[in-house]
């Protein structure tokens, strides 16, 4: 895979005359094209923006100041001999502008045979349709462990601070998934704070993460404190993931095994998908990323496409990592029948393309709950480890359930209740109408002004009617799915087949 440097001089030397770089990094990309330019003959650079015009060179200050197609003319009147980049700042904002437009398609026709190269520089993809087929879209990724570890070496040196590696690689995995003016900005607050950089600074590092994450607003930082333990039942599935617990370590690399790729989930809801997403995160240490697939749509023309690409880039940056991905099946339900010009088709092949190509150890947990809504090249090999299926508890999984909640609830008196008997009578309940009949109990017993005991469990039982009764066509598919050896089974003993 291609660098920014590496794709960037190759669009340079190949004569493409209009680019757009998405990136709220303006000072360190215009480094990056700087350095670009060094390595080609007759590439100046002049650099544009609408407050004061193009500032590079003393003969040509001020030009097109509030005028953004006379920065375009500038660079037409320009002689052919002439050769240069010109960067053109928060351009995106005067693309909507049929003369603007207008003016940059005949560029890109005349400037072909000319050392010339127009660069747009914007926070994110905001381009019209009409410019779509001339401007091409390079994405200029956020700083590498490399970069952001010269960076922390940079500022000890200015303190004439000295770290061991150990705490500037801590520091360095923190910073990942960060622009190096945040990271900057960041490590010059705590030397700030206490003179000197020390180990506590990275929980700051880490929270100036969740803040960037937040503010991207496609993917959250999602806390993890499930444990593994705090699933009941979904055997199979617990013995596969501490199987792979230690497989993001050296020395798992060492030995030649790959990063694990990741999981799907498939199967009832209410059945502990997403808390096995949850405690998978903390079980392995790894900060858990959630992804709402709705938020990559967006109404420009290649913004859903710009997001994609912004999710996989800031989810490899934060790697190793967990991406969890909830509910998919509805995200890309009808892909090839969507009326929306191909935008979800096109993100779906990004993203799929993505699950079986990726090198970085990026975790993918995604839950579906509709088997029959997924595209069938989102269960080919490849794209996961494994697929498993999460069935209703049997009978020996309801009083693990039981026992976890009621364990949480009620450690003092646990003893109390019959968990034998309140599995045996809660049939075809799945772990989420097991939480919320204790809920409903606990009412009872509250507004009695007393405990609530296992009567009252069971009479709160009685009055919930399971998802599998009223849902009843739509998971004996999912049953018969299963059974025919589609996925493997979560659990030890499945419940396929007892409705």
């Amino acid at each position: 895979m291609m660098t920014f440097q590496q794709e960037f001089q190759l669009l340079l030397r190949a004569c493409y005359p209009l680019i757009y770089i998405p990136t709220p990094e303006e000072e360190r990309l215009e480094k990056a094209i700087a350095q670009c330019a060094q390595t080609l003959q007759n590439r100046n650079i002049y650099t544009w923006d609408f407050v004061d015009g193009y500032q590079d060179n003393p003969n040509n200050e001020g030009v097109g100041r509030r005028n953004p197609l006379q920065a375009l003319e500038f660079v037409e009147n320009l002689p052919n001999s002439v050769g240069g980049i010109f960067i053109l700042r928060d351009f995106q904002r005067f693309l909507e502008d049929v003369s603007v437009s207008r003016k940059l398609r005949n560029l890109a026709r005349s400037l072909k045979s000319q050392a010339k190269n127009i660069i747009i520089i914007a926070p994110q993809v905001q381009i019209p349709e009409e410019l779509t087929e001339v401007l091409t879209v390079v994405d200029f990724a956020l700083p590498t462990a490399t970069e952001i570890k010269t960076e922390i070496e940079r500022l000890l040196a200015a303190t004439g601070q000295s770290l061991s590696d150990s705490l500037i690689d801590e520091l360095v995995r923190a910073s990942q998934g960060l622009s190096l003016e945040r990271i900057r900005r960041v490590l010059t607050r705590c030397i700030a704070s206490h003179g000197r950089m020390e180990p506590e600074d990275v929980e700051l590092i880490l929270e100036e993460k969740r803040q960037s994450i937040r503010q991207t607003q496609i993917l959250d930082f999602y806390p993890a404190t499930e444990q593994i333990s705090d699933i009941g039942g979904l055997d199979n599935l617990k013995d596969w993931l501490l199987r792979r617990g230690g497989a993001f370590s050296e020395k798992a690399r060492s030995y030649g095994l790959p990063h694990p790729r990741g999981l799907l989930l498939v199967g009832i809801q209410g059945t502990g998908k997403s808390l096995t997403a949850k405690a998978i995160s903390h079980h392995w240490h790894l900060p858990l990323l959630r992804l709402d697939v709705g938020r990559l749509f967006g109404g420009l023309v290649g913004e859903s496409e710009s997001r994609t690409r912004q999710m996989i880039s800031l989810a490899e940056a934060l790697s190793p990592c967990v991406l969890w991905i909830d509910e998919i099946d509805k995200a890309f339900a009808g892909v090839e029948g969507k009326g929306d010009g191909g935008t979800t088709s096109r993100v779906f092949g990004t993203f799929i393309t993505w699950l079986a190509e990726k090198k970085s150890p990026v975790f993918v947990v995604a839950t579906a709950n509709n088997i029959k809504a997924l595209p069938p090249e989102m269960l080919r090999k490849g794209r996961f480890d494994e697929i498993f299926f999460v069935g209703l508890p049997i009978q020996g999984e309801r009083e693990a359930i039981f026992t976890v909640h009621l364990s949480r609830l009620r450690p003092h008196n646990l003893k109390t209740y019959d968990i034998k008997r309140l599995a045996y009578e809660t049939p075809d309940f799945s772990g989420a109408e097991i939480e919320q009949t204790l809920i409903e109990a606990m009412h009872i017993g509250f507004s009695q002004n007393r405990d609530f005991t296992t009567d009252d469990i069971l009479e709160a039982a009685s009055q919930i009617i399971p998802l599998a009764r009223t849902a009843q066509e739509e998971i004996e598919f999912l049953q018969q799915w299963a059974a025919a050896g589609k996925a493997r089974l979560a659990s030890r003993q499945s419940g396929i087949g007892r409705i």
